[in-house]
């Protein structure tokens, strides 16, 4: 038992071993002019180690089932039942890491599964490069996949030691291998949290080169397999021109900077996004059949009407991911992929954070929960967050206090707090969670489970608003409080279920109103950057829409299966699997169709204007 134990032990930590340096190689050759220092080096193996003990440990499996069949097979030569697994292995890893090398000073991302669309025209791929330069690639893949194989075969033993076994019985060896599975799986999850192994994960600072040079090279290639979409082929609907003329008259309406209105009273303030778990229509609507929401969500609406309140915000999606990307990169959402654990397209996405970093303020985000959660962490890095407080900075006990991670109470306290001493100017992102299932929150205000979780929430976000509102800090401060989403509660996914509001509230705002305007939760970045006269160009599918160019308000919303269109005169639901739509109104049907087929173009960069 000892014996087999100890094989899978050493197997694994070469594997890590052959994993962390790599990571030097790749800033050495792969760096094409990026600087970096030993302390960088350091920092980069250190904060890529948990992705490379997750693939090892895939990269274990194979021999773990090996050893776990010797057991009952003791004629079993496990050096010979595994020399075409470790030839295999070591050849694709070794072509993995070379060509991670190799690519990225062209590419500026990680290899991922976008590498399989060159792979039917190799003689296009390797046109703009010498014979010479491949020549030298070939054998330094032969040379590292012989170092790799001879490591692990030479570590992989002929038999077991069978003799302690006669002593202690099959029975124990099987379960202590069985423990050693189990090690394994935790080790590729990455740990007993919610969130899985993610790309995102070992993202760790402000420099893109440095959080890329801790991603393993073979995890983000496989782990993006299934997810890397050839965009130009989704959903095609109609002839090109037309999809793009219903874009163009969606999205190139609201592109400047002029205002109809001025809300602020301040040309710098410093911001705080809220950004609500949950806190759609259902929590927020006065009509609401199971609860009003001045009984739900009183202190909401007291700060709304102390305030400016948007009454006509369409949520852009049905997720945090998604929702969380339309707010901070003033993009839309899609409706089966999730633009968030894509890192590749992360790293196009506009970013709101980034913006005001150019205009010199410093830049927070806040959520209790795991930040590594769908790439949330490597999302707001790149988006320019560079002070990130999540569950792992509270107390172990801090972090039982909700299913998700720290309860909102806790995470109202710590915000106001701390902002209280930050510097001016300052950008601050905040996601609440404990309205969200399974609705568990330390206090009974109200009956029903679900509407008590929003009141509860309510009533930390009353708190500290009042707290901001009795210091110093309020004279200088914008509060955007708005939804990730909705709560799918007694209602379906139809125009109903996106139609939320958002409220603008602090010092900074020269009076009360309320704005009817409708609009989607992407064109709060554009609308935002406006009032602080800060430029748009960067957001290029988000409208300012308190400019008057933008003449023809509407919303366009996706969830898993189907859109929603919404203009002054109606909304329209379409069903995307029964291609059929919710009322009679097919124009706005073929709109939605136009808007999606085109927004697909637009991510993959084929829009042909």
């Amino acid at each position: 038992m000892r014996s087999r134990l100890t094989f899978i032990l050493r197997y694994y930590v070469i594997l890590v071993a052959v994993f962390v340096l790599q990571k030097p190689l790749f800033m050495l050759f792969g760096g094409d002019g990026h600087s970096f220092s030993l302390t960088d080096c350091l920092s980069v193996m250190y904060h890529g180690l948990s992705m490379d003990l997750s693939t090892a440990a895939y990269v274990s499996i194979i021999p773990w089932v090996v050893v776990l069949a010797s057991i009952f097979i003791q004629k079993l030569n496990p050096r010979k039942v595994l020399r075409p697994y470790h030839i295999i292995a070591a050849l694709a890893l070794s072509l993995i890491f070379v060509a991670d090398i190799s690519l990225y000073p062209f590419w500026q991302f990680k290899l991922d599964a976008s590498v399989f669309l060159y792979l039917d025209s190799p003689a296009e791929a390797t046109a703009s490069v010498s014979s010479g330069y491949l020549i030298i690639r070939i054998l330094a893949i032969l040379a590292y996949a012989v170092i790799i194989y001879a490591l692990l075969n030479r570590t992989t033993p002929k038999t077991f030691d069978y003799t302690s076994e006669k002593r202690s019985g099959k029975s124990l060896a099987f379960f202590a291998i069985i423990l050693a599975g189990g090690l394994l799986f935790l080790a590729i999850r990455g740990g007993v949290k919610e969130s899985v192994m993610n790309v995102g994960r070992v993202y760790f600072c402000d420099r893109q080169f440095l959080n890329h040079s801790a991603v393993n090279p073979a995890f983000s290639l496989f782990s993006s397999i299934g997810k890397s979409k050839d965009f130009k082929k989704q959903y095609r609907f109609m002839d090109n021109l037309k999809a793009e003329t219903i874009f163009d008259l969606f999205y190139r309406q609201g592109r400047d900077t002029s205002l109809s209105i001025k809300l602020l009273n301040t040309q710098r303030p410093n911001v705080l996004i809220i950004e609500m778990e949950s806190f759609g229509s259902t929590y927020t609507d006065p009509n609401d059949p199971g609860y009003p929401s001045e009984t739900v969500t009183p202190n909401y609406w007291r700060i709304a009407r102390e305030g400016i309140v948007f009454n006509n915000l369409y949520c852009n999606s049905y997720r945090t991911d998604r929702g969380t990307v339309s707010i901070f990169s003033g993009y839309p959402a899609f409706p089966k992929t999730s633009l968030m654990k894509q890192p590749k397209v992360v790293e196009k996405l506009p970013r709101l954070a980034e913006a005001f970093l150019i205009e010199g303020y410093s830049t927070h985000f806040l959520y209790g929960g795991d930040i590594n959660f769908t790439n949330t962490k490597g999302y707001l890095i790149t988006n320019g967050f560079r002070n990130l407080v999540a569950d792992t900075d509270f107390s172990q006990k801090e972090q039982k206090t909700n299913k998700w991670g720290v309860d909102d109470a806790i995470t109202f306290r710590f915000i106001e707090k701390q902002i209280k001493g930050l510097q001016s100017p300052w950008f601050y992102g905040f996601l609440t969670l404990s309205s969200h299932e399974p609705f568990d929150v330390p206090d009974k205000i109200l009956e029903d489970k679900v509407y008590n979780s929003a009141a509860y929430t309510d009533r930390c976000l009353g708190m500290l608003i009042d707290s901001l509102r009795n210091s110093p800090v309020w004279d200088n401060l914008l509060v955007v409080i708005l939804p990730d989403h909705n709560m799918l509660y007694r209602q379906s996914y139809g125009p109903e279920y996106f139609k939320c509001r958002m409220v603008w509230t602090g010092g900074a705002i020269a009076s009360p109103g309320e704005i009817n305007t409708i609009m989607n939760q992407s064109d709060v970045a554009a609308t935002l950057l406006a009032q602080l006269g800060m430029s748009i160009e960067g957001f290029p599918l988000s409208r300012n829409i308190l400019s008057p160019s933008y003449t023809t308000p509407s919303a366009f919303c996706c969830y898993n299966n189907g859109f929603v269109v919404a203009d002054t005169l109606s909304a329209t639901a379409y069903d995307l699997d029964k291609e059929s739509v919710n009322d009679s109104n097919s124009d706005k049907a073929e709109m939605g169709k136009g808007l999606l087929q085109s927004l697909y173009d637009f991510l993959d960069g084929n829009l042909t204007h």
